[in-house]
């Protein structure tokens, strides 16, 4: 094989390396309902659709290397792929977050679901949040949107920048603040519902220790939990996504 032609398979893989990365820690991608064949092949054939556009910035860079110097470049771009996916995910994992506090708050924290992102069972709140967050990411084209994303990170972190990992955790110390806040903020009404209704039990079963209130109140706290969280999902997510589409589209 001529080194051209060495070069293009290894700009293809690289290529490959930072697409199949990203799409391994991906919201939706990344789900473990989704086989590994499955995934393989999404990567496999995206990274040969963008291929074209990108190796005439990447094929240069080989011809002439030394094998450590190739191999070098295959290990970070499989670290930038992994840093922007990490990113992506970090969305998820607050959301993640905010609805354990959620179903904790409403009082069905024990209440366990069948696993969407993760291999063990999430209470059935968070199951319902994760799911339609991620049927909505798919529903508004969010998926094609951070393919864009990827074909203009060359721009942003080009290959031959290697990995920069002063950026990589300044970046990922950055969205884990804000996606954290964000979710805390979205769910502040469970803060206050939360704070008013065990209080409310407390006080009552203060005053009449000798009747178990907290089992007593458990259908009401649940039902008035479940009433909230009916009128406020649709904010809750729009919220969500809105800053995540802010994501995907600004970087």
């Amino acid at each position: 094989m001529s080194e051209e032609a060495t070069a293009t398979v290894i700009g293809v893989f690289m290529i490959f390396c930072r697409i199949g990365g990203c799409l391994m820690l991906l919201p939706g991608y990344s789900s473990l309902r989704i086989p590994a064949q499955i995934r393989l092949f999404i990567a496999f054939g995206l990274s040969l659709a963008v291929s074209p556009g990108l190796l005439p910035g990447i094929t240069p860079l080989l011809l002439g290397a030394k094998d450590d110097v190739k191999l070098l470049m295959i290990l970070t771009e499989l670290l930038n792929g992994m840093t922007i996916g990490l990113l992506g995910r970090v969305f998820m994992i607050a959301l993640q977050f905010a609805g354990n506090f959620v179903a904790n708050a409403i009082g069905m924290g024990s209440a366990l679901g069948v696993p969407i992102e993760e291999s063990e069972p999430d209470p059935a709140v968070v199951t319902l949040i994760t799911m339609t967050a991620t049927v909505m990411i798919f529903s508004l084209n969010l998926h094609a949107e951070i393919l864009k994303a990827l074909i203009a990170s060359y721009t942003a972190m080009p290959v031959a920048l290697g990995f920069t990992a002063r950026m990589a955790l300044v970046a990922m110390t950055d969205k884990l603040d804000e996606t954290f806040l964000l979710c805390l903020r979205i769910a502040s009404p469970f803060v206050v519902y939360a704070v008013i209704v065990n209080f409310a039990i407390g006080l009552a079963n203060k005053m009449t220790p000798q009747i178990p209130i907290y089992f007593i109140s458990m259908p009401f706290t649940i039902a008035g939990g479940l009433i909230l969280l009916g009128y406020s999902v649709g904010d809750f997510l729009s919220i969500f996504l809105a800053n995540f589409q802010q994501w995907v589209l600004e970087g």
